[in-house]
């Protein structure tokens, strides 16, 4: 499966460069790396150990549209508002984590805590979509070094492949003996796909002239409460699945 989701992300970030090339655009491929924090029905959401020990890693490989260069000139686009603070971003993002039950009731010496402190999961998330970026600086300005930081906000949407998976230490969960009361109705571990809205905050750091250094802070709401393989009525769970993950990368303009 990963295998063919970097097939399909390398196919389709070809063909947005090919299709934007023809009007001259310049572009721009990174990488980002960094920790992901995953909020599920594993846990008590807001607990700050659930949280810390739910954490995972997210890997994601963007593209930009950069409308403020002309490629095909080698010069500088018309001086306009949307040129100079606005970029498209595609995307592909993996993101993995092993989820445990940790929290109050997890931690007790009683038949819940020993059910909820057996069961152990993971998910992960295949994920490509697009975004649209906004830069507080004039882009033109930071490319010639009048501002070392530029600060952006995005907003996007993407496409999710998701893949949950779980076992208990006690054994099969479906036996019903072996899973806490409140998820006996409640597991499904059964791939499946939806889709996410994107926001993010970040700050871009100009090492050279074709070469920023990025971090930023993601927040990934999907559209299934499923992502985890757990989907629970009950009163902790009022809102679908979402992950927090900060991003560390290397951003370097090319042209095709």
């Amino acid at each position: 499966m990963l295998r063919t989701a970097f097939l399909l992300i390398f196919f389709f970030l070809s063909f947005c460069g090919k299709s934007y090339s023809q009007f001259g655009f310049s572009h721009e491929i990174g990488v980002l790396v960094g920790p992901s924090s995953f909020f599920t029905d594993y846990g008590e959401r807001w607990n700050v150990e659930n949280n810390i020990s739910n954490s995972g890693l997210g890997i994601g490989i963007v593209h930009y549209i950069n409308f403020a260069f002309d490629a095909e000139c080698n010069c500088y686009t018309r001086n306009r508002f949307f040129n100079n603070h606005f970029r498209i971003r595609s995307e592909f993002d993996y993101l993995r984590s092993d989820l445990e039950h940790h929290g109050p009731v997890a931690s007790e010496n009683t038949t819940g805590g020993k059910l909820l402190r057996a069961m152990h999961g993971f998910s992960e998330t295949y994920e490509v979509g697009m975004h649209l970026e906004y830069h507080l600086l004039n882009i033109k300005d930071f490319a010639n070094f009048g501002y070392l930081f530029s600060p952006y906000v995005s907003l996007g949407v993407h496409y999710v492949h998701f893949r949950p998976d779980a076992y208990s230490d006690l054994g099969p969960l479906e036996d019903r003996n072996n899973v806490f009361p409140t998820f006996k109705d409640g597991i499904d571990l059964d791939a499946k796909n939806t889709f996410a809205t994107i926001g993010s905050m970040g700050v871009r750091y100009k090492v050279h002239r074709s070469g920023d250094i990025m971090i930023e802070g993601k927040w990934h709401y999907y559209g299934s409460d499923w992502i985890d393989g757990l989907n629970i009525d009950a009163p902790q769970n009022k809102a679908d699945d979402w992950v927090f993950w900060v991003g560390f990368g290397y951003v370097y303009q090319i042209n095709f």
